[in-house]
């Protein structure tokens, strides 16, 4: 019963995943985002029937795992292990191998992925997984902004516009999503409600995961895994302290009037079928954007971006370089992989 975090980022993924992680049934390592990172990687493996395009793509998962701002410490990735744990070669079982393996290395039952992106992977995901459970975890659009905005990362738009544009679009893929899972495979979850709620949805969570609720996951920022992630990236310092509650609705102090009544006229039909009140723009009376000024919206997002990134911390930035020169040296292997694989005299570890 693999698990799957869906959602945006910023919106308490990282809170979310710590909880569950001091489950004694649930590994939830921090992600090194194995299918966002290496799908689009695949034409440089060729056909992955060839035991050696396989074996080089085993290999490079592992090391981008290994690579990780936030270590997984304890768990040993034995390449040979990995393959042979794999049902057919391909990148979503040699990424469902290696959660195998950080479930067994803690002795839990199960694990949970909170890499977000993989809400455009479902259907490889339902094709290769059984009984696969995903907790939708949402949070009102225009904080979501509002925090995209002030932090210091280069992933993410800046814009209210573009930000309004990604929220939306990530709302509806899972919503679309919800109707299609049967409901007993599909979790609804709110950031407002964990941290409002934090124990009682807890426990709503555990009974949906058929786990034993543990008042250790609101200890969550006690445990070596939360020290470890906040020391990791400034952008992830929060998770070492107690669930943060009146942490809502932040952009009505945050935010300009002009923000929300782009965002509202871009997401607002999102919002209304998530149950978020709009503050400025009423349902008919949406905003209507011109070219200039989708143009200037654009130009403001580009500068935005260029601000954030004279901003980023160096010791950030060091820590996820590490996994960004990886992928720059798939990519620059080209469209021939198995002539890569002998000139990196390339051989399975352990």
């Amino acid at each position: 019963m693999p698990i799957f975090i869906i959602g945006i980022r910023r919106s308490g993924s990282n809170l979310l995943r710590l909880m569950l992680n001091q489950l004694p049934e649930i590994a939830a390592p921090h992600p090194p985002h194995i299918l966002q990172r290496m799908m689009p990687l695949l034409p440089h493996y060729g056909d992955l029937k060839d035991p050696k395009a396989f074996s080089l793509l085993v290999d490079d998962v592992c090391r981008l795992v290994e690579l990780s701002p936030v270590s997984w410490d304890g768990i040993v990735l034995d390449r040979r292990d990995i393959i042979a744990r794999c049902r057919k070669p391909s990148l979503v079982a040699v990424f469902g191998a290696v959660y195998d393996v950080a479930a067994e290395a803690k002795g839990a039952k199960t694990w949970c992925c909170k890499s977000l992106d993989n809400i455009y992977e479902v259907n490889q995901i339902e094709d290769y997984f059984t009984d696969t459970k995903y907790i939708y975890l949402y949070r009102d659009g225009r904080d979501v902004a509002v925090s995209f905005r002030r932090a210091r990362i280069v992933v993410g738009e800046k814009h209210f516009y573009h930000i309004a544009r990604e929220w939306s679009r990530v709302q509806k893929l899972a919503l679309d999503l919800r109707r299609k899972i049967p409901p007993e495979r599909f979790f609804n979850l709110s950031y407002e409600q964990l941290t409002e709620s934090a124990e009682e949805t807890a426990r709503s969570l555990c009974a949906f995961l058929n786990v034993s609720y543990n008042d250790s996951m609101l200890e969550f920022h006690k445990s070596m895994e939360a020290r470890k992630t906040a020391s990791s990236s400034s952008l992830w310092a929060n998770v070492a302290k107690p669930v943060i509650t009146k942490n809502s609705r932040k952009f009505l102090k945050e935010a300009s009037e002009t923000d929300i009544r782009i965002f509202e006229s871009v997401a607002g039909e999102t919002m209304d079928a998530l149950g978020y009140e709009r503050a400025l723009v009423k349902k008919g009376k949406e905003l209507r954007f011109s070219e200039d000024d989708l143009s200037a919206f654009d130009k403001e997002n580009r500068k935005l971006k260029e601000e954030t990134s004279k901003q980023i911390n160096l010791a950030d930035l060091g820590q996820r370089d590490r996994q960004e020169n990886l992928l720059k040296e798939i990519m620059a292997r080209g469209t021939e992989p198995l002539n890569s694989f002998n000139s990196l005299k390339f051989k399975l570890r352990r």
